[in-house]
């Protein structure tokens, strides 16, 4: 049965979160937010504000103890205090335990291996060391463990010369895939076991800094490689009995081979275009979902092409943007500022979708909204 007035608490109040609560006066949600930074951009859209650190026990437990239902717009969380609030009766979503499974990159990749989920080859070393008895299996990319995120602690390692640069910290080395495309698949799953799928995205990154520079949708791919990675998109949601949005990450070889990259159990970046590029968005779809109420309509409105919005390379302080009238003037452009205060290079600082009839009229569109959008300071 709906219920009034559920008191939502998210831990981290970055864009995703603030993407999330623009959708939960709709179902007339008081939101709770739990951030270390009394700034960040969901101080001003929730109900109560808590500053305080994902990874302090106390911290977690104590804001958990507050609300009605627990959620997360990143994965970075105590583990144990969340335990301890799930055996006492708090509704969290995703369990801890994917929690805990996706905070260990080699976790992750042993799940796959486990399951029969397909992914890249890979080996987990202990430290640097360990890399100088598999230079066999270069080339590869090292990722660490443990605290990786938007292109941070990945390393690629050509030959054995490389090694000296490597991470010197548990990591998984995983053979270098060939791939012709990366894309993701956004899915979700409520408490009652529904589940609904969007449309395969095609991500394509910075050519230096590991970052989504822009997305689209639909993938340019083959129907059968789409009704692949859907189907192995459902399996990983099915075997994690996860409930709320799921995000898979996925190489597609040059032969149409499909490979699990990575998942995120959240909203995500390679759902941003939902907000505009389907009848439900991703952050509304995630509310539905753990409050247990049907899912919406994922089928798209049209096609789009968003663009990640970075920080200029070249400024550090306070943000201050550029152009955002002229890519408005263009048509079909929406913008999405997440306002951080501050802006340094490659920061995600916000997002532009761009929809058309036509998805390469969309994508040359939103070339030109980065080139008119600066970020400096």
């Amino acid at each position: 049965m709906f219920k009034r007035h559920l008191k939502l608490g998210l831990i981290k109040g970055g864009q995703l979160g603030k993407m999330l609560l623009q959708e939960a006066p709709s179902f007339d949600v008081q939101s709770f937010v739990m951030d270390e930074d009394p700034a960040c951009p969901c101080r001003h859209l929730c109900h109560d504000f808590t500053q305080g650190d994902a990874m302090n026990f106390d911290d977690v437990y104590a804001f958990g103890k507050k609300v009605d239902i627990l959620t997360f717009e990143y994965e970075h969380i105590h583990v144990e205090a969340l335990k301890k609030l799930k055996a006492e009766g708090l509704a969290i979503y995703p369990d801890p335990d994917i929690i805990e499974l996706v905070q260990d990159k080699g976790r992750q990749k042993e799940f796959y291996r486990r399951y029969g989920i397909p992914t890249a080859d890979f080996q987990i070393v202990p430290n640097r060391l360990a890399l100088k008895a598999c230079t066999e299996f270069f080339p590869a990319v090292q990722k660490t463990c443990k605290a990786g995120y938007d292109g941070k602690g990945i390393f690629k390692l050509k030959d054995e010369a490389d090694i000296t640069d490597a991470f010197n910290v548990p990591s998984v080395l995983e053979k270098h895939i060939d791939f012709d495309k990366e894309i993701s698949i956004v899915l979700a799953r409520n408490i009652e076991g529904e589940v609904a799928v969007y449309r395969a995205v095609e991500m394509v990154f910075h050519p230096e800094k590991n970052l989504v520079e822009f997305l689209r949708c639909p993938a340019d791919i083959a129907p059968e490689v789409e009704k692949k990675a859907t189907a192995i998109a459902l399996r990983i949601l099915h075997q994690l009995n996860l409930v709320g949005v799921l995000a898979v990450e996925m190489f597609v070889t040059k032969e149409g081979e499909v490979l699990v990259n990575e998942i995120a159990p959240r909203v995500h970046n390679s759902g941003h275009h939902t907000i505009e590029g389907a009848l439900t968005s991703q952050f509304e779809q995630h509310l539905r979902a753990v409050m247990g109420l049907p899912l919406g309509l994922t089928e798209m409105t049209l096609p789009s092409v968003m663009v990640n919005l970075l920080g200029d390379e070249n400024y550090e302080g306070k943000a201050v943007y550029q152009g955002v009238e002229s890519a408005l003037s263009l048509g079909g452009v929406y913008i999405h500022l997440y306002g951080k205060t501050k802006t340094k290079p490659f920061r995600k600082m916000g997002h532009a979708t761009i929809v058309d009839q036509d998805i390469n009229k969309a994508y040359e569109k939103a070339k030109r909204v980065k080139k008119l959008i600066k970020i400096v300071s």
